[in-house]
Parts: structure tokens; sequence; C-alpha cells
């Protein structure tokens, strides 16, 4: 799958989506998504914008099917530096379902695995660029720059809902 990287303009709206992983804040200029971001609890109400309704129906969906194709369609502002979005280019390449290690990603871009899981620290877009599909050549790595707790268990449960199951091991209602 190829993003869709698009200049984002106008004022600044959110929306709010509660998920199986936690409350997700989702951010957009325009027609383009700027970033989601982790929320302490999602927010009652319909969506601003009908694009932020359509991204929001989108995550939902990935939530009922983890091949859902409609995250592909997701336009996002081009927030970080070059090799960055290489990186998450090459992320959202990886099928649901499937991991590829920091290493061999760092390989095929001609880069470090600590480069690698920078940008993937760096990602403004959990989910729809899925850095939680990259694991350590011993173990899964870390997720949202954590190596332990809670943001290890989102992983954890984001990889097995991917691979068919019930996302055993997370918290929120398992």
């Amino acid at each position: 799958m190829a993003l869709i990287w698009r200049e984002a303009t106008g004022p600044l709206a959110c929306a709010w989506l509660d998920t199986p992983v936690g409350a997700l804040r989702l951010s957009a200029r325009g027609d383009v998504l700027v970033s989601i971001d982790w929320d302490d609890e999602a927010r009652a109400g319909e969506p601003p914008s009908p694009f932020l309704r359509q991204a929001c129906a989108a995550l939902q969906r990935y939530f009922q099917s983890p091949a859902a194709p409609e995250l592909a369609a997701v336009p996002l502002h081009p927030a970080g530096t070059a090799y960055q979005r290489r990186v998450w280019e090459r992320l959202a390449a990886i099928p649901p379902g499937q991991v590829l290690g920091y290493g061999q990603l760092a390989r095929e871009l001609g880069s470090g695995a600590r480069a690698v899981a920078a940008a993937c620290r760096a990602n403004p877009y959990p989910l729809l660029v899925p850095c939680h599909r990259v694991v350590a050549a011993h173990g899964l790595g870390g997720y949202c720059g954590a190596s332990d707790g809670h943001w290890l268990d989102v992983k954890r449960f984001l990889l097995a809902y991917e691979q068919g199951g019930a996302g055993v091991g997370y918290g929120r209602g398992a």
C-alpha cells in the first residue's frame, strides 16, 4: 500500500474514537490527517467534518477486519523527515498479520536498526502507518517509545488481532 501525502491547509479539527486499544484523537486540517494521538478517553460526539467521519469509519473498519482497505485511502500530511517518510512507506507495505524485523528493514533501506526504531517512535499515524508490525531480533522490541508495560500490551494485542486472534493479552475488555 502506498501512502497518500498531501499538504494540509485550514483550521485544525479533531475527532475522538474509542477503540479496543484505547481512545484516539484524530486531528485534521481540511481533508488531510495531520496526526493520530492516544488520548486518555474518547469524547462523545459526531466528528466535525465529513473527512474526519471517513477517517474514523476507516479505523472502525480496521477493528472489524484488519485487512480493511480503507486505511490506505486516508490522505496524510507529509510530517517527518524524508528518511522517516521512507520508513513509514515501507511499514505501510507490511500486510496485516505479518511482521518485519528492525534489522531487516534497516538493511532494505540502507540504514541502521536504531534509525528505523527512531522513525517508528516518531510516527504520527499509529495504526495507519503500522509500526507495531516491526519487531526486534529477539522479542517484540518497543512500541510508542516504551519497551515494557502498557504499550507492549497494545503491540501484542494488535499483532494477535491481525494474526486472527482475539488480541488476548490487552486489558481493555480482553
